[in-house]
């Protein structure tokens, strides 16, 4: 049965499915649409065009689906859908896409933003990922499943974070960064492969063991990064991890943290 708070305000247009609560002073926008079994805690603002799917949780003073922090912007009918299982802490910010982007923002499943921190326009986060407390991702920013990223980072626009890759705490991010790469540092630059969250998902040792062979020619050769590609296809491409790190540097236009 969904219980909505005698403070809360949820504007006439909003829809609710069953087993959602709104909690004390919160605000569900007349565009809103609310998954099963979902929980806005008090003080939370859901606006805009969202779309919100099942088993999620807004903590205190959330702001999901509120316009883009960007001046071209003029009110165009853009829009959020965020999927199932994420939970939204304390102060966490997500704004709707843009006309020159995307025209959407998105979200995945099993997402954790923690405190603070902030998803701007048009960004395409995927699942089981992680911004720690005041991470802040400028617009447009790609991030794929599994991937962490530490406190108080800054990803610039146009950046994207590939699968499982982990970030330091504190690094300014302005290229992008490869699948299975530990990153750290302002401008960030490559530390080595993310071998204890690879472990933890589940990859063998020969798996992993090729993809460090695929860093070391890549990042570490001296060859150039043609030549270097070239290599790791011929030594090493029967990996389709290896295969899905040589696609996505092949695929980047931003350039790659090295």
């Amino acid at each position: 049965m969904t219980q909505i708070h005698p403070t809360a305000i949820v504007e006439k247009g909003a829809w609710l499915d069953e087993d959602v609560e709104v909690g004390p002073y919160s605000i569900v926008g007349p565009h809103v649409k609310v998954g099963k079994g979902t929980w806005v805690g008090p003080h939370v603002v859901l606006r805009g065009r969202t779309e919100i799917g099942s088993g999620n949780k807004f903590f205190q003073f959330a702001s999901v689906g509120e316009i883009p922090q960007d001046l071209k912007y003029k009110g165009e009918p853009t829009s959020l859908k965020i999927g199932n299982d994420n939970v939204f802490r304390e102060g966490a910010t997500v704004h709707i896409g843009t006309p020159g982007g995307r025209g959407i923002t998105t979200i995945g499943h099993r997402n954790l933003f923690m405190a603070c921190s902030h998803v701007a326009h048009d960004c395409e986060i995927e699942s089981s990922v992680v911004l720690a407390n005041s991470v802040a991702l400028a617009g447009h920013v790609s991030i794929a499943d599994h991937a962490i990223l530490g406190g108080l980072c800054g990803i610039h626009q146009f950046v994207r974070i590939g699968e499982s890759a982990l970030i330091g705490a504190g690094s300014m991010v302005a290229m992008d960064i490869p699948p299975f790469m530990i990153a750290q540092g302002d401008r960030a630059s490559l530390r080595g492969v993310n071998v204890i969250g690879l472990e933890r998902r589940g990859f063998d040792s020969p798996s992993i063991e090729k993809i460090q062979k695929a860093y070391k020619l890549i990042f570490r050769s001296r060859l150039r990064l043609e030549e270097a590609l070239k290599r790791v296809t011929e030594e090493v491409g029967d990996s389709q991890p290896v295969t899905f790190l040589v696609d996505f540097i092949r695929q980047s236009e931003r350039g790659i943290c090295r």
